[in-house]
């Protein structure tokens, strides 16, 4: 794997280019760029370089709930994938929820995209529910982290 770098992402220029692997990835949550900036107040959002060039993006919401449920979603472009880069930037969102006190850990994936469930499930997660929002079509996929043996 090529040396890759995460950073949490910090001006204009990040959160443009982690709206730009969000939006390809998840083209039916494309967001605008003041509903980046607004995830950006709430959330830590990474970005995930292979030398110079955008691979990848993560975001880790705060804890929620009595459980203190973390979620946690790495999304790694499709000309970039099966280089190491989705387990590499899942295994630092992982390592921030655990540092934020996460009690359970979840992610969300769009049914359609095949690559991101097998990814999930590989590493342990369980389907929990399937939905579509309100006045969409688009199925998409809640999965929980399996708990940690004591």
């Amino acid at each position: 794997m090529t040396d890759l770098r995460i950073e949490a992402v910090d001006g204009e220029t990040m959160l443009r280019q982690w709206r730009h692997v969000h939006n390809v990835i998840v083209p039916p949550a494309a967001l605008s760029l003041d509903e980046v900036r607004e995830r950006a107040a709430r959330h830590r959002l990474c970005n995930a370089y292979a030398g110079e060039e955008l691979v990848g993006c993560s975001t880790v919401r705060a804890p929620e709930g009595e459980e203190r449920v973390v979620t946690v979603i790495a999304r790694v472009l499709p000309e970039f994938r099966g280089r190491g880069f989705g387990t590499a930037l899942y295994a630092d969102g992982l390592a921030h929820a655990r540092g934020i006190g996460a009690g359970a850990v979840e992610t969300c994936v769009l049914a359609a995209n095949e690559d991101g469930l097998r990814f999930a499930r590989a590493r342990g997660f369980a389907e929990t529910e399937r939905y579509t929002l309100d006045g969409e079509t688009d199925v998409w996929v809640d999965l929980r982290l399996a708990p940690r043996e004591p």
